[in-house]
């Protein structure tokens, strides 16, 4: 590429590069080698195992950074019947335990444990797995398919103590001595279950959890003779399993919707048969047939001539695009109307909807700081709340001389306020579901610490070529100072910049193609480092140059370049054997949603500014336009200082496209790239706008800011039903079966509420 012109874009070399799509952004850290089978299994113990002791080395900034030290996992299993993220942690726990074993992490909205270990680690994983409660599916390197809960154990055993409490109730009425008895069955049949699973999960390093306060609290009852309440928390307990269970899978939606976009198999052509493969076995440079109607299972190039596909899954653009033979298709697209050829053009693993889920699994590692405290405070709450329990059963009757069972019976029910699982469940859920939808709305979102600094931005910067302009300069004018014809002028400069790759010479030999102008050939073509380019076409040398490098200029011919100049346009002046023939005015175009963009944005009470490497009169002209601030002539390293100074007054987001634009989306609050940039701006930024729109930055920022009141809300909801039931169970107004029923129903309303960010919005 040579450097000739004046670009009017201010990017180096490199940013002018062709730019490559989001499916093909590099990883720095791939999660796991391959996507492995979900297989249905169950565990011995439904229920949320909602954990609230710390594991080994957990702290939370501490496994941030680990998570981004670390690089692959080895190992990969599914694993289903998680209710909430504290389920997780407590196979986390457990894993961690086993020798060899260097890191382990469930990314819970794809219900995977990862496991990165020294050595073969695969039986002892999966008997420490067995040992917590769980069990898990064997590693495959077929596709991934989401886990199915083991809703049918669940429900008989809910089915069951139901029956039994109603039987028992029925014949207390007529024979309370055999009702009571029933009752008390009844207990010990759901006690068992729910006993063993504590005790599994004790034995595996978590002694805090849900089922260990169940089994208490329960036993607790009988042994006082409470048995109809024992039986009824029982019951409640296990409906609110359930509850739980269906908010989880509502809650991983959006990663499951975006697994099922891919087809199992595929169509491979090999020697004019059709054989069907796994997509394991799809390598590049292998063709493939895809049906009408049907999804693509990778990326692919389009062999037949015309085709009109359905890209609204990954894209969000609602009617379907037409494509040409050679273009790129991503996976998950839908053949509209006709059979198609393709040739495969990404490995096993690595297809658009493989790395967006990379991507999504990797931004559960980068935890909001509001979920890394409320993780932090969930590991001291229920132990606080086990020893206040005691307390209230021990104290008053000691020192009070109060009747020992009521004492004991209000201590029972606050060990059933002291389960965290509504506190857990309040953060991760919201941050999930707005991640799913950021997703749906076409942008990616990369964790929950970046979607909080998302919802705090109070101004954007962005950059102009490629960002606010679509980085095609278009030619606008044609200045002639001779006899030499616009068409003639054209040709010639066509001729001399064919074959180059910059910017401007691409914008000038598209020119000539389009009015269909015979191109001579060139030779001699030679790059003025800093001038321009020169060339010898049919026996006349030719130049290109900037006008500050043009010889000979009239005061006249100055003053029309410095009007054009002026209005923002960039000009090259066509020399013929030393003579000025005219100028080519050129003219980079802002995105068509740019003015609606930055309106949008100002709703939002959001200011934006403009830093761009362009000349001042091209940048105040695009600033105008726009109606926004701007800086001009900045170097990167301009720009990161920039970045800096104002990133101290406001938080502050950086939108840019290109190489140089990194280390400053890196320095400000939030780096934001676009969805065609560079790979290294991808990498660098916390988002990126996938469908390449700049309209679609408003909605991810209310989306945060939505997602945001969420997380206060639930926070607000768990912490005010524990209090209120902690003071109304030492009054001695709740009982047992209102405070299961209560820690259900709070579960229940944070999930649902966190699960109102999927809705669409217009």
């Amino acid at each position: 590429m040579h450097q000739h012109h004046a670009c009017g874009c201010g990017k180096p070399r490199a940013s002018h590069a062709a730019a490559k799509p989001l499916c093909q952004v590099r990883q720095a850290r791939p999660l796991s080698l391959s996507i492995h089978a979900a297989t249905p299994v169950t565990a011995d113990t439904a229920g949320c195992c909602c954990d609230s002791n710390s594991s080994p080395g957990n702290d939370a900034d501490t496994a941030e950074e680990s998570d981004r030290r670390s690089s692959t996992y080895p190992y990969s299993w599914q694993v289903s019947g998680m209710d909430c993220p504290s389920c997780a942690r407590t196979i986390e726990t457990a894993v961690r335990q086993v020798k060899g074993v260097t890191d382990a992490r469930v990314l819970f909205s794809s219900e995977k444990l990862v496991v990165n270990a020294d050595n073969d680690v695969q039986s002892a994983v999966e008997h420490a797995v067995k040992k917590a409660g769980f069990q898990l599916a064997s590693p495959s390197p077929s596709s991934a398919t989401p886990a199915t809960s083991p809703g049918w154990q669940q429900n008989r055993m809910l089915i069951l103590l139901a029956l039994l409490v109603l039987a028992s109730s029925i014949l207390s009425q007529f024979a309370p001595a055999w009702g009571d008895r029933l009752f008390v069955l009844t207990t010990l049949v759901g006690l068992i279950p729910v006993a063993r699973g504590a005790w599994q999960r004790i034995r595996s390093g978590s002694p805090f959890t849900i089922e260990t306060l169940m089994t208490v609290a329960s036993a607790g009852a009988l042994i006082i003779g409470a048995h109809a309440e024992a039986a009824m928390v029982l019951v409640l307990f296990q409906l609110g399993e359930q509850l739980e269970s269906y908010a989880a899978s509502r809650a991983r939606s959006g990663v499951t919707s975006l697994m099922a976009l891919r087809p199992e198999s595929a169509i491979r052509l090999e020697q004019g048969k059709r054989l069907e493969v796994s997509l394991a076995a799809l390598q590049p440079g292998d063709v493939i047939e895809v049906a009408a109607g049907s999804r693509l299972p990778v990326d692919g190039r389009l062999i037949s001539p015309l085709a009109s596909f359905d890209e609204s899954a990954l894209t969000g653009e609602s009617l379907p695009v037409t494509r040409a033979s050679g273009e790129k298709i991503l996976a998950g697209a839908t053949s509209v109307d006709r059979l198609v050829m393709l040739e495969v053009v990404s490995k096993p693993g690595e297809s658009a909807i493989d790395r967006i889920l990379q991507l999504i699994e990797e931004a559960e590692t980068h935890r909001a700081p509001v979920e890394r405290f409320i993780d932090q405070f969930s590991r001291i709450y229920t132990p606080l709340v086990m020893l206040l329990s005691l307390l209230v059963m021990v104290v008053p009757p000691l020192l009070f001389a109060g009747d020992w069972q009521p004492w004991i019976y209000k201590g029972l029910t606050l060990l059933l306020i002291g389960c965290p699982c509504a506190l857990v469940i309040s953060t991760p859920a919201a941050i999930t579901s707005g991640l799913a939808a950021a997703a749906r709305q076409g942008a990616l979102i990369k964790g929950g610490a970046a979607l909080e600094r998302l919802s705090s931005l109070r101004r954007i910067a962005f950059d102009k070529t490629g960002t606010l302009t679509l980085g095609k300069p278009q030619l606008t004018q044609i200045l002639r100072f001779g006899e030499a014809s616009e068409s003639e002028m054209l040709a010639l400069s066509a001729a001399a910049e064919q074959g180059a790759t910059h910017p401007l010479a691409s914008a000038i030999v598209a020119a000539a193609q389009a009015r269909d102008l015979v191109i001579p050939e060139a030779q001699d073509q030679q790059v003025q480092a800093g001038r321009g380019i020169s060339a010898q076409v049919s026996g006349q040398q030719i130049q290109l140059l900037t006008p500050g490098h043009t010889p000979g200029l009239t005061p006249q011919q100055s003053e029309q370049i410095a009007q054009q100049e002026a209005e923002g346009e960039t000009l090259v002046v066509v020399m013929r054997d030393g003579e000025a023939l005219g100028a080519l005015a050129l003219r980079d175009q802002l995105r068509d949603d740019a003015v609606e963009a930055l309106k949008a944005l100002k709703k939002l009470g959001i200011e934006s500014l403009m830093l761009t490497g362009d000349n001042p009169r091209a940048a105040a002209t695009i600033a105008r336009q726009l109606d926004i601030d701007y800086r001009a002539s900045l170097l990167p390293a301009d720009k990161v200082a920039a970045i800096r100074e104002l990133s101290q007054q406001q938080p502050l987001a950086m939108v840019g496209d290109g190489i140089n634009d990194a280390p400053a989306m890196k320095a400000a609050t939030l780096g934001i790239a676009m969805g065609s940039g560079t790979d290294v701006a991808l990498e660098a930024a916390d988002a990126a706008l996938t469908r390449n729109q700049l309209s679609n930055l408003a909605p991810m920022i209310a989306l945060a800011r939505r997602t945001r009141r969420i997380i206060r809300q639930n926070v607000g909801i768990a912490l005010g039903l524990k209090a209120i039931f902690l003071v109304t169970t030492l009054l001695g107004l709740t009982g047992l079966w209102l405070a299961v029923l209560a820690d259900s129903g709070a579960t229940a309303l944070v999930t649902a509420n966190a699960l109102r960010l999927l809705r669409r919005r217009a």
